[in-house]
């Protein structure tokens, strides 16, 4: 296995709330991140203040498609409404790559109301759009980024992982370990519909139930055999 240290993670959408945290998380466990930003100047700002809460990290910051090109590991967390200009900027960047595709399908005004692309999901469609060469792997869909903001270096959620490879799928449950969450093999990228989906039930149950951060939790009893 390939150590912490040796392995890349350009986080695109870095200074967002999702992917800031994720990022912090991952550079305090030993990985390299690199902040992926439209402004690089911005990307540096956001990498000075997560290394001050994560002493001794290995972080930076450059434009999203230059951290694109310098990773192993490319994580898509910006919004739905940006997913597509992202991808096209990135395309080639990421070939030969695992992209996790962290993007939900919200559609304001009515974002706890489910509302698929017509491919079925977004991971699926990402899929498609970058081609056989890139391993898309969905993950994060049902995680609520002020959970990840937590100074708890444990959180008890789960993380669905979908995608085509299964050790692409592997290496992205090792990411979601190593932010202090629970990841599961879900299976094929079409079954990122039920994630994506889910995210926006979650956001139902927050409004209607004046929860914060509702998540995802695996329950059952291992069978033996």
């Amino acid at each position: 296995m390939v150590g912490k240290q040796q392995v890349t993670v350009a986080v695109i959408g870095g200074t967002g709330n999702l992917g800031s945290a994720l990022a912090r998380r991952w550079a305090a466990a030993g990985y390299t991140v690199i902040i992926g930003s439209r402004s690089a100047e911005k990307g540096s700002r956001a990498a000075r203040e997560i290394a001050q809460a994560a002493a001794g990290a290995n972080l930076s910051a450059a434009t999203n498609v230059a951290a694109a090109q310098a990773a192993d590991i490319v994580v898509l967390t910006v919004p739905f409404t940006h997913h597509r200009a992202i991808l096209e900027m990135t395309r080639a960047a990421v070939q030969g790559k695992i992209l996790v595709d962290a993007t939900v399908p919200l559609v304001p005004p009515r974002v706890a109301r489910v509302q698929l692309p017509k491919e079925g999901s977004i991971a699926k469609a990402t899929q498609e759009y970058l081609g056989k060469n890139v391993r898309v792997v969905s993950a994060f869909k049902t995680v609520a980024a002020s959970r990840l903001h937590s100074d708890a270096t444990y959180i008890d959620l789960d993380v669905l992982v979908c995608g085509n490879d299964p050790d692409a799928r592997q290496s992205v449950i090792e990411l979601v370990e190593s932010a202090g969450l629970k990841g599961w093999h879900a299976g094929a990228i079409d079954n990122s519909a039920a994630s994506e989906a889910l995210a926006s039930v979650l956001i139902f149950l927050n409004m209607r139930y004046n929860l914060s951060g509702a998540g995802l939790r695996i329950v059952g009893e291992e069978q033996e055999g």
